[in-house]
């Protein structure tokens, strides 16, 4: 079982805040990866806290670090135009020296808030079914792809139409960014993960807690079958799709993380993305040394 790779993932506020963490995490080469979030609005705070848009961030932050592979875990399909969306993955590739994560997923525009009014509602964005969510990805996969390998775009889809466009410069990357999809659905989801994506995420709501990580487990490792039967009917190596498990450990205990980690890894997890354990100035050197480094130890 190859040792998976540490990724960190950071709330997008305060802005020194984060600059700070991100700086701290280039400098462990245990964590190889960084991540934001893409919302407009706090889910779990009241609507009016202060929160900095992702993509935006996301530039800012390619400029101030030199190692870690960087993106949005994951951008919502329906908050922006595909080709939109193709055109500041590539500025920020471009400003990354080729160290863009390329996170995507369907988006669902149900999310509840404070006050009853949705994060879709507040901002004008499109609030659909879940199965024309999925649709939408998968077009705007195919889409972004072709933006970022052809010189001229034309395209008449179903959801989306462009006429003539033109993405220079090009991702640095070769072919193209990896492609991270997002999502739990089986019969639709995950057939667009088969498809398009170089990468699969699984947020585990377990948060490290020991009553809950059983079951989180194994819906994991159950899906990740389900990806794989995907691949083997579109004759993709099912091997060729990492699979990456978000798990929230803040407030956890090291003991308790560490657990997790070490559970995911052994059900087929190739990356472990993960919040501090606790906030504030040496929270992420706290992060590798009580639970990325024994669990690398362990793993290898």
């Amino acid at each position: 079982m190859p040792t998976p790779t540490f990724g960190l993932k950071t709330f997008p506020f305060p802005y020194d805040a984060v600059v700070a963490a991100w700086r701290e995490a280039d400098a462990i080469p245990e964590i190889e990866s960084a991540w934001l979030w893409d919302h407009m609005i706090p889910l779990r705070e009241p609507r009016n806290a202060p929160l900095l848009e992702g993509w935006t961030l996301l530039a800012a932050l390619a400029a101030q670090t030199r190692r870690l592979r960087l993106g949005l875990m994951v951008t919502n399909n329906l908050a922006r135009p595909p080709a939109v969306l193709a055109k500041m993955a590539a500025s920020v590739d471009v400003i990354s020296n080729g160290r863009l994560e390329f996170g995507i997923g369907a988006g669902a525009g149900r999310e509840a808030l404070a006050g009853g009014v949705g994060e879709y509602e507040a901002y004008g964005l499109p609030i659909l079914g879940q199965a024309e969510c999925i649709h939408r990805l998968d077009e705007a996969c195919a889409l972004i792809r072709r933006m970022w390998t052809e010189p001229l775009v034309d395209h008449q889809g179903r959801y989306y139409q462009l006429r003539a466009a033109v993405c220079e410069p090009k991702p640095p990357q070769a072919p193209h960014p990896p492609v991270l999809i997002g999502g739990l659905g089986e019969r639709l989801t995950l057939r667009v993960v088969a498809r398009h994506g170089d990468a699969w995420s699984y947020p585990d709501p377990s948060r490290a807690r020991p009553a809950q990580l059983a079951a989180s487990v194994e819906q994991f490792r159950r899906k990740s079958a389900v990806l794989g039967e995907h691949c083997a009917a579109l004759g993709r190596d099912p091997g060729g799709i990492e699979r990456q498990v978000y798990v929230i450990l803040l407030g956890a205990e090291p003991a308790a993380a560490r657990d997790a980690l070490r559970a995911f890894a052994e059900a087929g997890a190739t990356q472990l993305v993960v919040t501090a354990l606790r906030d504030g100035p040496g929270a992420v050197h706290h992060l590798a040394d009580e639970v990325l480094r024994p669990v690398a130890r362990e793993l290898s």
